[in-house]
């Protein structure tokens, strides 16, 4: 609570805990990529003066905490990044991928909370959630 940012007349601290999925929740082809996103997240991020506090890339869906200015639409944020990030997709790995579906990446909806005063809780839910899906899905093999 004490990193508040500011503008001309307004003083905010808003953080947003965001989940969107791969189209069709594609493992194989997203495992493969999910190496490179993290960083291409942050770079679009920094281009719309944005920035992701705590992110982690699960198998088939994406966990990120991130800053934006009351001044802006989570809604056009959220887009920028998940469209931005599909045609870089598309432009490094399309051309070797026979099913790559392109600009088409990210399913069309996403989740999107106010942290507000619990951020460590997010951070801490954001940093397990791997670890969770993992016991999870071995409880489902019984």
């Amino acid at each position: 609570m004490d990193e508040r940012e500011s503008l001309n007349h307004t003083r905010w601290e808003c953080k947003y805990h965001v989940i969107f999925i791969p189209k069709y929740r594609r493992k194989v082809l997203y495992g493969e990529l999910r190496r490179c996103l993290g960083e291409v997240f942050r770079r679009l991020a920094e281009q719309k003066e944005r920035r992701i506090e705590e992110g982690h890339l699960l198998p088939d869906h994406v966990h990120m905490m991130i800053t934006i200015p009351p001044k802006d639409a989570v809604s056009q944020v959220i887009g920028y990044i998940k469209g931005k990030s599909a045609i870089h997709l598309a432009r490094v790995y399309g051309e070797r991928k026979r099913n790559f579906v392109g600009q088409h990446f990210w399913a069309r909806g996403y989740f999107v909370s106010t942290v507000g005063r619990y951020e460590e809780v997010v951070r801490e839910y954001i940093r397990k959630q791997e670890e969770d899906d993992k016991r999870l899905d071995q409880l489902g093999l019984w």
